[in-house]
Formats: C-alpha cells, structure tokens, sequence
C-alpha cells in the first residue's frame, strides 16, 4: 500500500506551484462507492491497471480502522460537455486474476459532469472490491484452467477479537463464503454488509440478531469487542471523512497528463509501458489502445504451450519496429510517434504474432523461454523484411530458421538479455539493416565479440553447459544446440535416456549396483549428459522403460538403429546397459563436449578431450 500513497508533502507543494488545484471538503467511503456505482467517478484512460493483492486491501482497511492517513486522492473534474473528447473506463468490481483484470470501457451519456480519479485509483478500487465485489485469484498449484483454480473471495472482518498478525489491529480477510462459517474465536462479518447498516439503531439490531451481545453465547470481552468494532467499522464508512482530496478542474489532456506523471514519480513511478499505454490511448484516433493491447496480450499467451509476455514486451517492440529511441522519456511519446505507431499497429502486431509462433514452434514456452524481450529483434528482423508469412514454413527462409535458433539458444544460455537490453535493441536494428534478407547470425556474434553481451563460448562456458540439469530452462536451449536436425512440426520433450525412474538407491541396490557406484549414478543421471530430445509420443511410449530393451523394440533395423545412437550423440559401439552408465555418462559427455564445442566455435573443454 505504501508504494501507491507517496509523500502528500510532495503533492500538495507540487499543486501551490502550478496553482490549479483546490483542496476540497473530504467525503465519507459511503458517498465514493455511490458516486462509482452511478458512474459519476470513473477512471482516464491514462490510469493503469488494477495490480493490488489481497493483503494490501486488507491493510489499506486495518489502516482505516485505526485512523492512519492514506494520503491524498487527486479528482479531475470532466465537463459534460467535453466528456466525449476523452475515453473513461469503469472500475472493477468482481476481480478475477483470470478472467476479469481489464477494466470496461464507461459507457456515459454526458448527462453531468464526471469526476474522473487522477490518482487513488488502486485504494479506490480495493474499497470499492471489498465493499461491493469479490476477489478471485489463482490457487497454489492448480492448474491455471481448473474450475477450482480461483475461488471467489470477499472481505471480511472478524468481530471477536483482534487480528493475531502483529502488524495489524484489526482481523480483516479475504474469504470463500465456507471459509467464513463462524468457528470458535472468529466470527466474520461480511464487510460489504456495513453498506446497508445505515445507522447505529441497525448496527445493534444485527448484534442483537446474531447474539453478539449475547453474553451467554460469547464471552464479555468477545461481545464489547464486536460492538466496538463494528461501531466503529459503521463509522469510518458513512460519518467520517476519509476521503481527502484535491481537484483539478483543467480540460486541457497536455496538462492532465503532465499532472498525472509528475505525481506518479512521487509514488509508484510509472513504467516506460504505464506511460506509452497512457498516451497512446489518450492520442490514437481508430483504435482504442489500451483494449487492442490487452487484448493482443492475452491472445498471443495462448500460442503453442503458453508463454507469459506482458504489455511492456508489446510496447516495447512498438518503439523498436518504429525505429525510435528506445529509452523511457518522456520526449519520445510525442502526438507524431504515437500516430506513427498507430498506423504501424497492425504490422508490428502480425511480426510480433509471427516471431512468438516461431519460438513455440521451435519448442519454446513459458517455462523455457528465460527471457521474453529476446522476441523483439525477431520481430524487427521479419518486419523490416516483410517475412510474416514466409518465416514459420517457406523452404526459401529454412536457413533463416536455423539461424534464428542458435541465436536463441546462444543469447538464452548466455544471458545476454537479462537487466536492462537497451543498449540491444539500436544494434540489433544496425546489423538486421545491413543484411536485408537474411538473419545475421555470423555478423552478430562478430560484432559482440570480447564484449560484455558476447554470445560467443569459452572452453569453461562448454563445461557449464554439461553441468546442466532436468528441468533447467537453460537445458532445453543447450538441447535444441545438439539436435538442429529435428523436424518441429512435431514435439518434442526432455527425456532421460536412462529412466530416471531407476535412480533410487532402493532401485539401485536391488538391481546390484554396487555400494561405491551408487553415488556417481545418483549425481549423473539429471546431467545433460543422460538427456535427450525425443518426439512426444516416442517419450510418452518409452515411459520408464529401460533403454536398452526400448531401442531394441522400437527402432528396428541396423541402419535405423545406428542413425538413432548417432543423432543422440551416443557411440555405436557403446554398451547400452544399466550396469555401464557411468561408462555411457563419460562417453557421452565427451561427445556433446565436441559436439557444442564444434557448433559455437569453441576450444574443447580439457575435461572432456578424447584421447588419441
């Protein structure tokens, strides 16, 4: 919560200097959720999104309870008449993680004035869920699509004693409706409920009707709790004056905009993305923005197996595709560039749409893809080379393919776009430039060389790359190194060549390992060295079964048999039995060596040197 309420000091001493604002008479919480419910508050289109959590709603109203301040909110007033020059959306009610982040586009009639929340939306917004919505977000290992991934949660608070958290006063929390049954020590009132206890003489008829006055029931400490709390919860809603605020009454959105990112550098500063999707908004005249942004969001996160970009990866690319400086200031978002990208929308939309279907397509997700913001030189490079259509199949752009895929995997395993890649970007645009038609793979590494964001590989990078495991994002792009041959209309997954299965010391010992090898089988068998790209259904097939009875009866035929071993870096004389697997771990070990050695131009790590 802290993040959002800034200094005052800075605000008010900002608002005597420009000299606009007028601090107004502050209102109850009971007169906002009206004015919201009637739409006469709404949100500009400037306003980001609706990003608190549970606890920081709970301790915004622990806050409340105990007179703390929340600091100022800042009103625009919007003349009815000028309402329709602007774009307004609505403020959440019924939060859901999944399902309902996006705020609605207000639909207003300009029957009145409006007040619209320059700042304050995410504690205007918390109020209004906890007293008239719900919350709804993703459970702890559920799968993001199961029906019982996101139950809907509403705030209460509980009237029997005080909250067991040492930072708070009072027991506020987001509950399912089972979760709220009364039990001993606890019994939760329904928060949105003090909306309709428009009195004292209601708050006693509803301790008296739930016995919370009831001595015989609760204990007297129990009871003068729940009448004081809920007195006092009856108060901070509808009789003080908690809302503080000031209003800017100025319909000028140059101004608005100056105003709204100079007291947003007070509190939580505005992103580059929060800024541009503001603007952006505010000054594209066909599309609205913010919606087509969300939206294009949402539908390129259902590509191939998922992935998790945000808006700031698409506003980003906006600014590269366009060719402009790619750094966050404020003088790069004029009306001209925002035109500018306006009419490029459709474009730098189809090359971003047609770089993520290539990475899924090359086996990329969520959980593999370290870094999302790798996507935008991609995405330059089929934009400037008008390849939407031709990059995903066409035999022309194969080599381009090939190419794309071992700059991913290099720049992923190295690093290169962790922090802050900008400095990437301006480069990246050069060289895809200077080679129109073709990826420049050779010309980036050249270009990188003996720099800090080299993608070029030591001897000691070879050796980390064998030290990777089952399940590190990084031991996928090393595979995708070792297998470029693989057709990716198909998919494949990592496989433990030797069943992982089979590495339990109980397994081991039973099957008679002896006691000295038992060790190294249990530090080698999640090594890259006993991994394998396999065809998903070959994978699923294999299952737990032992390799070498596997290959037997699946790949027949010598010649079959031999181009197998071979494409899996396996020696074809090599014994393939459970008994010889730190034999096949250090033979196979040397050959990726060689192997990822030969492909990234590297020496051959002496730890992995055959002899002669």
């Amino acid at each position: 919560m802290a993040r959002e309420l800034g200094s005052r000091r800075k605000i008010q001493n900002y608002f005597k200097e420009i000299h606009i604002m007028a601090y107004e008479t502050p209102i109850t919480i009971k007169k906002a959720i009206d004015n919201i419910r009637k739409r006469n508050y709404v949100l500009p289109s400037i306003q980001r999104e609706f990003v608190w959590d549970t606890d920081q709603i709970e301790t915004l109203f622990d806050s409340l309870m105990r007179d703390y301040p929340i600091s100022t909110f800042l009103f625009w007033k919007v003349d009815k008449s000028k309402i329709k020059d602007f774009q307004f959306y609505e403020f959440l009610k019924k939060y859901h993680e999944k399902d309902n982040r996006h705020n609605r586009k207000a639909e207003l009639e300009n029957e009145d004035d409006i007040i619209a929340i320059l700042d304050g939306q995410q504690r205007m917004t918390s109020m209004y869920v906890a007293l008239t919505g719900s919350y709804a977000k993703k459970m702890p290992y559920f799968h993001k699509n199961s029906a019982h991934a996101y139950p809907e949660k509403k705030l209460y608070l509980n009237l029997l004693k005080q909250s067991e958290d040492l930072e708070m006063e009072y027991d506020f929390k987001f509950l399912t409706e089972k979760e709220a049954e009364s039990s001993e020590g606890h019994f939760w009132f329904e928060c949105g409920k003090i909306l309709d206890i428009t009195d004292m003489g209601k708050s006693s008829m509803y301790l008296m009707k739930n016995n919370l006055m009831n001595t015989s029931v609760y204990s007297e400490q129990e009871s003068e709790f729940a009448i004081n709390t809920l007195n006092a919860f009856f108060n901070v809603v509808h009789q003080k004056g908690t809302i503080s605020f000031y209003l800017e009454e100025g319909e000028e959105l140059d101004k608005v905009l100056q105003i709204f990112i100079r007291i947003n550098s007070g509190g939580t500063k505005l992103s580059y993305s929060d800024l541009l999707l503001s603007i952006a908004t505010a000054q594209w005249k066909e599309k609205d923005a913010r919606e087509v942004i969300h939206e294009f969001v949402d539908d390129i996160n259902k590509i191939g197996d998922g992935f998790s970009f945000n808006k700031d990866i698409v506003l980003k690319a906006c600014l590269v595709l366009a060719d402009f400086d790619v750094k966050f200031k404020v003088d790069n978002f004029t009306k001209e560039n925002m035109s500018i990208i306006e009419k490029q929308w459709d474009q730098t939309s189809a090359a971003l749409r047609a770089a993520i279907e290539l990475v899924a397509k090359f086996g990329y997700n969520r959980d593999n893809l370290i870094a999302t913001n790798t996507i935008i030189p991609l995405a330059y490079f089929i934009y400037k080379n008008n390849f939407e259509n031709q990059i995903l199949h066409s035999a022309q752009r194969d080599a381009d393919r090939r190419a794309i895929r071992e700059w991913l995997a290099r720049v992923l395993l190295k690093g290169v776009f962790g922090g802050q890649p900008d400095s990437i970007y301006p480069a990246m645009r050069d060289l895809i430039n200077k080679c129109p038609g073709r990826f420049p793979l050779h010309e980036i590494i050249e270009h990188y060389k003996g720099r800090r964001k080299s993608i070029s590989f030591s001897s000691d990078d070879i050796k980390n790359l064998l030290d990777l495991q089952y399940g590190q994002a990084k031991t996928y792009c090393a595979l995708t190194l070792l297998y470029p041959g693989l057709n990716f209309n198909f998919k494949y997954h990592q496989d433990h060549i030797h069943p992982k299965s089979q590495f339990t010391k109980r397994n081991l010992k039973k099957v008679g390992i002896s006691e000295e090898h038992i060790d190294s089988y249990l530090s080698e068998f999640n090594n890259l060295s006993n991994l394998q790209l396999l065809q998903a259904t070959q994978n699923i097939e294999k299952s737990d079964k032992p390799f070498a009875d596997w290959l037997d009866k699946n790949i027949g035929g010598q010649l079959d048999r031999e181009s197998f071993l071979m494409q899996n870096h396996i020696k074809l004389d090599q014994s393939l039995s459970f008994f010889d697997f730190i034999e096949f771990i250090d033979n196979r070990k040397k050959a990726l060596a060689t192997q990822l050695s030969n492909l990234l131009d590297s020496a051959i790590p002496d730890s992995a040197e055959t002899e002669e």
